[in-house]
């Protein structure tokens, strides 16, 4: 069947099928012929969000006279914190929905508008009312809608609903005024008092609290709203793409200390970098390479595997083709998906952490994280994480020593303008080489010879090797108004491997005996920048009766690589009875490069929201790039420019309110240096994706995605029939899959985040390698499950427990398909005990001891060796 046909027949299948189960389940939707959307009234709500003691379905887009006017807003200091009361006489008639991101409580209010008892709207802003609160704001967001969000300074606000005849009171507490009540004093002024108007100040005659709505904990392994996939805070289930991320929570639960640690919690995403003390990891997504990332919606060029997450605070995979926000897909990630490291933050209340972990293989790694306001106005505000780590490995000579500092300041400019500046430094100093992996011939191939030893490393010792990675910059926000805003942000990115001092050796195969490993070596260093700056002005405003939310912005780019390197032939060694020789004899050709490359982006998005169950989401940019290349030791200079359009479409559809359809159209570039044997210079690189799928939120706590999805990557260069010295863009790869992942609490205590990926991922057309190849490092099938349960009540109170299992296919270990890896499963275990500030646990990985291996990027000949059986114990502070 061809692809268009496949995915044709797949999306019919998935919105007929699923359509039809949904209008089957709604009573009396089959004998309409214009069926109603249900309500939320209409629909069991999650078990946290806020309902009304009497509740009357509404339409989904009432007229001017049946919305509900919300006449004034007023906050009151209480005993335990503050209330804010939403002033109208038809409180029954309104919806409330709500969720949590990071410190921020929001709600949405359906079926309502903030008016003047004049017509005019109005927003209600209060900044630090009660300590532990920074700001409560009540704003209009659309014609029938208004938020109330609640942000609070280091923890999330408790919040609770109550039902009252001057309308809807939400009261508000905080940890610091839970634990020091503060006796009420006057009301604060609602905005018609300030500006002078007389307001009834009723009494509130309230009832017991309707429902607890939520808690001081942290959304734990459910995050329902991301920026990475429009640059904006939108709702997950509002967005027409499938995006996973991976929370603090389960980070912390898995003692997460590499990226692949945390990438492993995501369908789709496989492992095929070096690893086990090495400087950087690499994967696929979908099938496709992605070597670079974002950190805070900045691209970076490289993953940088810092070993200890010194300053993440969680992780967003958005997948598929990004261009359209991020440009370059090869500098933010890459065609197949992209990566977004969201770091932590400063706090505005003190908050101090210390953690100290001890690990298998002489592994010692301590940790800080420090924060809290420099001035007792709280409008300036610091964060300081940092790491040290001593590690060996179960890898013979591959022993490290690293160092991590994250500084972070941020400034309140005035009530409308935020600063904050932030930076980065890793240093890696290796006193070995880094790991060059296995021949394939002896480990997941049968060797006459015997079995090589997982703990064998080809490269043997003596090395001096260093890595520096840095970063600095800046993210700067004002705000004209409560729908128009301006955000400005710059990063320098700074990045050094050197190892001009010591050989780094590599095996560059066997000889007929199976047993002799010839090695090859490289000497010298890599400097890579990389200046980033991004512009953009956000809005909000409306045409009649469809809203808009507007994304207009440019950013420039800059990235210099250089190479100085010499290369040579080392000592053979035995595989399987090693004695090392180190000395090396030097050969051509050397390598003296520099690389500069410029691009403009200049990029439109609209999130049109055509009715509270319908959204559109359009999309464009455009880039300009230029490549200049030097090479120093021929004194040759070559240029080449190009220009990459990058659109994306999306719709999502809500029959109900838990229900999320969506279906979407992206494409990326990925700028291709080089000239064909005309003199022609290359095409970008491109990646086109179409995409349906459900998002479905089972519970308050619990959601899942499921994705179909057909992408294909073109302009591949290929080998030239007809001059086999030059290349020919006519190579095409294609993935086509389906993605399930569900993430969150099924019931108190108990979470999970797991996930199931179908990659059909094979090469479509080229010249080299036969056409239905599969993509090397890609399992057609793979599943992670981690779950964790802790106790909620009783004398064993925060003691947990956690599980997980991770499952990969046979991938093939290059495009040529030279031999299969096979699969694997490999089991984790962690037990911990948390009570009050206090936290210890200790996570097994590997637990059976599994033997297992990954594809080595591409190489037909060796193989990057999984970790054996492992014991981490930590112990961590807060205070």
């Amino acid at each position: 069947m061809k692809r268009c046909d496949w995915f044709a027949s797949v999306s019919l299948w998935f919105f007929v099928g699923f359509s039809s189960v949904v209008i089957a389940a709604q009573p009396g939707w089959t004998q309409e012929k214009r069926p109603n959307i249900p309500q939320i009234s209409e629909v069991e709500l999650p078990e946290t969000s806020a309902q009304m003691l009497v509740q009357q379905p509404t339409p989904t887009n009432p007229t001017p006279e049946e919305v509900v006017a919300i006449t004034g807003v007023k906050a009151n200091p209480t005993e335990q914190g503050v209330e804010v009361i939403l002033e109208t006489t038809q409180g029954e008639q309104l919806q409330v929905t709500n969720r949590s991101m990071a410190n921020n409580f929001i709600a949405d209010i359906s079926g309502g508008q903030l008016r003047l008892p004049s017509g005019e709207a109005f927003t209600f802003r209060s900044e630090k009312p009660i300590s532990g609160i920074t700001q409560i704001t009540v704003m209009n967001i659309n014609a029938n809608t208004v938020r109330v969000t609640v942000v609070g300074e280091k923890a999330l606000p408790t919040v609770e609903l109550f039902d009252d005849n001057v309308g809807l009171v939400f009261g508000i507490t905080s940890q610091a005024t839970a634990q020091n009540p503060t006796p009420p004093t006057a009301p604060l002024p609602s905005p018609r008092e300030e500006e002078g108007e007389e307001s009834e100040k009723p009494t509130a005659q309230q009832d017991e609290p309707i429902e607890l709505v939520v808690t001081g904990e942290q959304d734990g392994y459910r995050v329902p709203d991301t920026s990475v996939g429009t640059r904006t805070d939108t709702p997950l289930r509002d967005i027409p793409q499938s995006i996973q991320v991976v929370p603090q929570q389960v980070l912390r639960d898995r003692n997460a200390r590499r990226i692949t640690d945390g990438l492993e919690n995501v369908s789709g995403v496989t492992s095929i970098g070096y690893g086990n003390n090495a400087g950087r990891d690499y994967f696929t997504i979908r099938g496709f390479e992605s070597y670079g990332a974002l950190v805070d919606g900045i691209p970076e060029g490289t993953i940088s595997n810092d070993g200890g997450f010194v300053n993440v605070e969680r992780l967003e995979v958005l997948k598929g083709p990004a261009s359209v926000l991020y440009g370059d897909g090869g500098l933010g990630g890459g065609i197949g998906g992209t990566i977004n490291f969201v770091t932590k933050k400063p706090l505005g209340d003190p908050f101090y952490e210390i953690n100290a972990t001890i690990g298998s293989f002489n592994d010692y790694q301590g940790k800080v994280d420090f924060s809290g306001p420099l001035n007792d106005a709280k409008t300036a505000l610091y964060r300081f994480n940092a790491s040290y780590r001593d590690a060996g490995s179960f890898i013979d000579f591959n022993d490290v020593t690293l160092l991590s500092i994250a500084p972070a300041l941020s400034f309140n400019l005035g009530k409308d303008t935020d600063l904050v500046m932030d930076g980065y430094v890793n240093f890696w100093d290796k006193e070995s080489q880094t790991p060059a992996g296995l021949p394939a011939i002896g480990s997941v191939l049968p060797n006459p010879n015997g079995k090589i030893r997982r703990s064998f490393n080809p490269t043997g010792p003596q090395s001096d090797y260093q890595i520096i990675n840095s970063r600095v910059g800046y993210s700067l926000e004002h705000r004209f108004s409560d729908n128009w805003r301006l955000r400005n942000a710059f990063r320098y990115q700074f990045a050094e491997e050197d190892n001009q001092r010591s050989p780094q050796f590599y095996p560059t195969g066997l000889e007929a005996d199976n047993r002799t490993l010839n090695r090859g070596f490289y000497a010298g260093n890599t400097i890579a920048t990389n200046y980033y700056l991004d512009t953009n002005l956000l809005g909000r405003f409306g045409t009649g009766s469809i809203d808009h939310q507007l994304l207009f912005g440019f950013s420039l780019n800059r990235s210099t690589l250089e190479y100085n390197y010499e290369y040579g032939s080392a000592a053979p060694v035995d595989i399987f009875d090693p004695v090392y020789d180190q000395s090396v004899v030097f050969t051509e050709p050397n390598e003296r490069l520099l690389q500069t490359r410029n691009i403009l982006g200049i990029y439109l998005q609209d999130q049109i929201t055509l009715a509270e169950n319908l959204k559109l989401l359009l999309g464009g940019r455009v880039d300009i790039f230029s490549n200049h290349s030097t090479n120093r030791l021929i004194d040759e200079e070559t240029s080449q420019s190009g220009t990459a359009f990058s659109p994306r479409l999306g719709i999502v559809y809500q029959p109900i309110p838990p229900i999320s359809l969506y279906a979407s159209y992206s494409q990326a570039f990925t700028p291709t240096i080089g000239r064909s044997a005309s003199g022609e210079t290359f095409q970008p690189g491109r990646g086109t994706q179409y995409e349906v799928g459900i998002k479905a939120d089972l519970n308050s706590k619990l959601s899942t995605t499921l994705a179909f999805y057909d992408l294909t990557r073109t302009n591949v260069t290929t080998a030239d029939p007809d001059n086999p010295n030059f290349s020919i863009q006519t190579g095409e790869q294609n993935s086509r899959g389906i993605e399930l992942d569900i993430g969150g609490e099924i019931l108190p205590g108990w979470n999970i985040i797991a996930g199931y990926a179908y990659t059909d991922a094979k090469v479509t057309k080229d010249n080299t390698f036969p056409v239905g190849n599969r993509l090397f490092g890609t399992p057609e099938h793979s599943f992670n499950l981690w779950t964790t349960y802790r106790i909620q009540t009783g004398d064993l109170r925060g003691l947990g427990v956690g599980l997980g299992f991770y499952y990969v296919g046979e991938v093939k270990a290059d495009l040529a398909n030279t031999f299969e890896i096979p699969s694997w499963l490999r089991t984790d275990a962690a037990i911990f005990y948390e009570r009050d500030q206090f936290r210890a646990a200790l996570n097994f990985r590997n637990l059976f001891d599994v033997e297992y291996y990954a594809s080595r990027s591409g190489s037909g000949s060796t193989v990057t060796v999984g970790e054996p059986f492992t014991i981490q114990g930590t112990i961590s502070w807060q205070f």
